[in-house]
């Protein structure tokens, strides 16, 4: 029986708004959400550079970003769902895979440590081996920064409470004030730390060993999920990142990159000259120590760092059976594809 045409003309009308619907679906931006583990924006400058620039919206992608207190609640919210991109620690990541999470590191976004033993430029304490016999000062007596600075003058073979002293004296701008009474000689400080300082007229020297800036921070990762579902939106939005880093280290860019991460949080984005000391601090430690290799690369003598660190420190109670599955370096190519 054939279809009268007043008939097929009506079928073919009704069908026009599903085809338009799905047209519509498949040309809708990929929505990814961001979860960060504190809500500094001038620490995720390319992030926000990106959004500012509207980078992502050029790919295709519509990102949002949402802040929560550490690594452990990014990861939380990352294997929930709640957020397809996030952005925890190295050791974190090492301590839930442990646990059965098939969380990937896929962005190295601090690829030197994020934390530092400091001195006054004038001081004459040139290396680790000076420390003798000082008083350090650390944020907290159990903070991060006390086991990264014990490791590194271990390995001078001295030993706390006998060759050096840790002394509590808060963060940033409390530490300044230690300096300046004279009671530190050295501060273990993380970025934000060095940039309070600093804008408190304090000017510092780094004296960290390389070799123990190796300990990268926090970068990106995703669940090995929605990486295998989805490898053109991770390669987008590493791309973006790309570009975006690359945007914001131009000395012309300068100012439209706090403008940005002032969007991104107004209150860290008041004090303009804190945010400016800060920026400077970040861009050193986001910069590879080989930039030939692209940014967001993974090296893996440094994630074999952290692995046997995680083990010593009892983060891991046995070593991972693939320390490889943490981390990738699949999309590194793509991402620098046409990169300055």
């Amino acid at each position: 029986m054939k279809m009268s045409k007043a008939l097929g003309l009506a079928v073919t009308l009704a069908l026009v708004p599903w085809a338009m619907s799905v047209a519509s679906a498949q040309n809708a931006p990929t929505k990814i959400t961001v979860v960060l583990p504190n809500p500094s924006a001038v620490n995720n400058f390319p992030l926000y550079v990106a959004i500012g620039e509207k980078m992502f919206e050029k790919e295709g992608l519509n990102v949002s970003v949402e802040a929560v207190d550490g690594s452990s609640q990014v990861l939380q919210a990352m294997s929930a769902g709640q957020a397809q991109i996030g952005q925890p620690g190295p050791a974190p990541v090492l301590a839930a895979r442990a646990r059965g999470v098939d969380v990937v590191f896929i962005y190295n976004h601090f690829a030197k440590s994020v934390f530092g033993v400091v001195v006054p430029e004038k001081s004459a304490i040139k290396t680790p081996a000076d420390l003798k016999g000082a008083v350090i000062g650390v944020g907290t007596a159990d903070g991060a920064e006390v086991g990264f600075t014990r490791a590194i003058l271990t390995d001078q073979k001295m030993s706390e409470g006998k060759d050096f002293t840790f002394l509590p004296v808060g963060d940033g701008g409390l530490a300044a004030a230690a300096f300046l009474r004279g009671d530190i000689k050295a501060y273990a400080a993380a970025v934000s730390d060095a940039a309070i300082m600093e804008t408190r007229g304090i000017d510092l020297r780094e004296i960290t060993p390389e070799q123990y800036l190796s300990y990268f921070g926090n970068g990106y990762a995703a669940m090995k999920s929605f990486i295998d579902q989805n490898p053109q939106a991770v390669e987008k939005f590493g791309r973006v990142l790309v570009q975006a880093t690359e945007f914001g280290l131009k000395p012309e860019n300068r100012d439209k990159v706090l403008q940005h991460t002032k969007a991104g949080n107004p209150q860290e984005g008041e004090d303009t000259k804190l945010s400016a000391a800060l920026f400077e601090q970040v861009k050193e430690r986001i910069t590879p120590f080989d930039k030939s290799k692209g940014w967001g690369y993974q090296p893996p003598e440094h994630w074999e760092l952290w692995h046997k660190s995680a083990v010593a420190s009892g983060v891991l109670k046995s070593p991972l059976p693939d320390l490889k599955a943490a981390y990738t370096n699949q999309f590194v190519d793509a991402w620098n594809k046409g990169s300055k």
